[in-house]
């Protein structure tokens, strides 16, 4: 039934501005917003992701969204650079300084962080 759609994913966040500055200004990423204030995320090789706004919204007790990279490591310095926070975790996935779990063969490396609304993002090791 649904083998052949386009699908896309979409996730609310507080303040769509605020999301702009975040997901375009920090981020590189290409956006676009319509007339009833929701932005799309043009995400190189995907199709699109619809970014809403929801005055009661509530962030996502999980990872809603992954950008696979080359270079974690790399990747997070430059975020950090532009003033991205790392989560810290303990166990079972404790995270290093930097807010990286080094996957060592079970798994990727991979770091999560936060948009402005509280949404929790990743970095990982492609592959």
């Amino acid at each position: 039934m649904f083998k052949d759609t386009k699908a896309f994913s979409g996730f609310s966040v507080n303040d769509v501005q605020k999301a702009r500055q975040f997901y375009h200004g920090k981020l590189g990423i290409e956006v676009s917003e319509n007339e009833m204030g929701i932005m799309t995320l043009h995400i190189s090789g995907r199709g699109k992701i619809i970014v809403y706004p929801k005055p009661n919204h509530e962030p996502a007790t999980f990872t809603i969204l992954n950008f696979p990279v080359s270079d974690v490591e790399k990747v997070v310095d430059e975020l950090i650079k532009a003033g991205i926070t790392f989560e810290q975790y303990g166990e079972p996935i404790k995270t290093d300084a930097k807010g990286i779990v080094r996957g060592n063969g079970r798994g990727p490396d991979i770091a999560w962080f936060k948009d402005p609304a509280g949404n929790i993002l990743s970095v990982m090791k492609e592959g």
